[in-house]
């Protein structure tokens, strides 16, 4: 199992956590997303704003580029949830 995989199956046990709410999913991300942005600051030295504005920008300017670099992290194809967003490729590894 990958590290990226390894954080996903954390996100399912959150969203689990959470049970029926109906934000559960985005509830689950935001404290995975508050324990990055922590050790973003914490590792990034300098430069941590701007790395972290750099993963954010790809995600929404190049939507494709950002699957691309989370597709290059798995050892499996396609979204825990089954919705696949195509073939695996190690092309756009970024720091993940």
């Amino acid at each position: 199992m990958t590290p990226l995989e390894r954080v996903e199956q954390l996100y399912r046990e959150l969203v689990s956590h959470y049970g029926d709410a109906e934000d559960a999913g985005l509830r689950a991300a935001a404290k995975l997303l508050l324990v990055a942005i922590f050790e973003f600051r914490r590792h990034g030295g300098a430069g941590w704003a701007e790395l972290l504005d750099e993963y954010v920008q790809i995600a929404k300017q190049d939507p494709e580029r950002f699957e691309r670099m989370v597709e290059g992290n798995r050892t499996q194809p396609g979204w825990p949830d089954g919705a696949n967003i195509g073939e695996g490729t190690d092309e756009g590894k970024f720091l993940c």
